[in-house]
C-alpha cells in the first residue's frame, strides 16, 4: 500500500506558474511509475504526464509539451509537476498516481494508487 498526498494547487493568473508536489509514503517509492492526471468539472480524467521509476523517461500529453515538466526526487519520495504559462483551460483538480507494474501508460486505469487531488484554478 502507498499513500499519495498532493500539494501546491492554488489560484493563479493566466501566464503564471505553479509547482505541484506529490509526497509518497508506504512501499519503496523507487518501484513506482508516477503520473499526473487532471479532471475539470464535467470532463473525464485526462493524462497530463508520467515518469519512469528512475526518472530517465518522461511522457506528456501532446497539448502540454513545452509548458509542463515532470520530475521526481527518489530521496524525498516526491514527484513534481512544474507548470508554466498557465491558461484558464488548465483549471482542474490535479491528481498524482502510482503504478506498480512496468510500463509508463497514459490510461488512468493502469495506475494502482491515487492521491486526493489538489485544485488548480487559472484566472483570465
Amino acid at each position: 500500500q502507498v499513500q499519495l498526498v498532493e500539494s501546491g494547487g492554488e489560484l493563479v493568473q493566466a501566464g503564471g506558474s505553479l509547482r505541484l508536489s506529490c509526497a509518497a509514503s508506504g512501499r519503496t517509492f523507487t518501484s513506482y511509475v508516477m503520473g499526473w492526471f487532471r479532471q475539470a468539472p464535467g470532463k473525464e480524467r485526462e493524462f497530463v504526464s508520467a515518469i519512469s521509476w528512475s526518472g530517465s523517461r518522461t511522457y506528456y500529453a501532446d497539448s502540454l509539451k513545452g509548458r509542463f515538466t515532470i520530475s521526481r526526487d527518489n530521496a524525498k519520495n516526491t514527484v513534481y509537476l512544474q507548470m508554466n504559462s498557465l491558461k484558464p483551460e488548465d483549471t482542474a483538480v490535479y491528481y498524482c498516481a502510482a503504478r506498480t507494474n512496468i510500463g509508463v501508460p497514459s490510461n488512468p486505469r493502469e495506475y494502482d494508487y491515487w492521491g486526493q487531488g489538489t485544485q488548480v484554478t487559472v484566472s483570465s
